[in-house]
């Protein structure tokens, strides 16, 4: 009997659990040290393999990072369902809300690294920039989900200006004026 070439279900299953528990350590690594510490073989130590491994679970250092990253916004999207109001809230509210968990030092190195993603995007790095409207689209998506507003149109809107407030309070934080987020809530 010829074998079909495939890995039998369970060596499957094994490898998806693999590359999992290394996408939670390269994310841990990656909040913990940001985006200029992730070079191949930092990344591939952190991992607890070898950077012929992590190519071997990744395509290519872009899928790495593009996995990894995707791990973190998972990860942060929980951490915001969490903190999320049973019912939707209306805009100023929401905002207030999520004042109090954007800048709460324990989010700070999700944060942190969003702004890295950013400042490359800025810069005009087409991975981050593709990779940093992904993920600003899922949040504003998020956010929308979470406003009572009387309206498609509206909620839309409101999203918008949701996540625009946000950003402009985490870019506040990381210039040291925090002061200036309470004022303008």
């Amino acid at each position: 009997m010829q074998s079909s070439g495939r890995q039998p279900a369970s060596g499957t299953a094994k490898s998806d659990e693999r590359r999992s528990v290394i996408l939670d350590r390269l994310a841990d690594y990656v909040l913990a040290n940001g985006l200029s510490a992730a070079s191949l073989r930092p990344l591939a130590e952190a991992a607890g393999t070898s950077d012929r491994m992590l190519l071997y679970y990744f395509k290519d250092k872009a899928v790495l990072m593009s996995a990894t990253l995707g791990r973190v916004a998972e990860r942060m999207t929980g951490l915001l369902n969490a903190a999320a109001a049973p019912q939707p809230l209306a805009p100023d509210a929401l905002l207030a809300r999520l004042h109090g968990v954007l800048l709460d030092d324990s989010l700070w190195p999700y944060m942190s690294l969003w702004l890295e993603i950013a400042s490359l995007a800025a810069r005009n790095d087409p991975f981050y920039r593709a990779l940093g409207e992904q993920i600003g689209r899922g949040f504003l998506a998020w956010g929308a989900a979470q406003l009572d507003s009387p309206s498609p149109a509206q909620r839309a809107i409101d999203a918008a200006r949701l996540l625009a407030m946000t950003e402009g309070m985490v870019l506040l934080k990381s210039l040291g004026l925090d002061d200036v987020c309470r004022t303008a809530l």
